[in-house]
């Protein structure tokens, strides 16, 4: 018999579940989008200081358990390189209030 905890849980587990399977979509539709492969990503992972094999990666992405920073980090990778010493997300583009 369930207890309410474990009812809970599972509840909790299934709206996770949700998620998970959004990150993984939106992950695969922009692979799909800008015709990269898991070995073409994982090259593109390697500008970024992010070493891991094309396996390593489909594994991850079909187990669908990896973090908000796994999936920005594949998605700046997406994008084409646009100078060689690109900016981490959210960096300032400019240089305000300096001399």
């Amino acid at each position: 018999m369930a207890t309410p905890t474990t009812l809970a849980s599972t509840s909790e587990a299934s709206a996770w579940e949700v998620w998970e399977e959004e990150a993984a979509e939106t992950l695969l539709d922009e692979m799909r989008k800008h015709r990269m492969s898991y070995k073409a990503l994982s090259k593109a992972l390697e500008r970024l200081g992010i070493y891991e094999s094309a396996a390593q990666l489909n594994r991850k992405v079909n187990r669908k358990k990896f973090s908000a920073a796994f999936l920005l980090a594949c998605l700046e990778a997406l994008e084409p390189e646009e100078e060689p010493n690109a900016r981490p997300l959210g960096l300032p583009t400019d240089k305000q209030g300096s001399n």
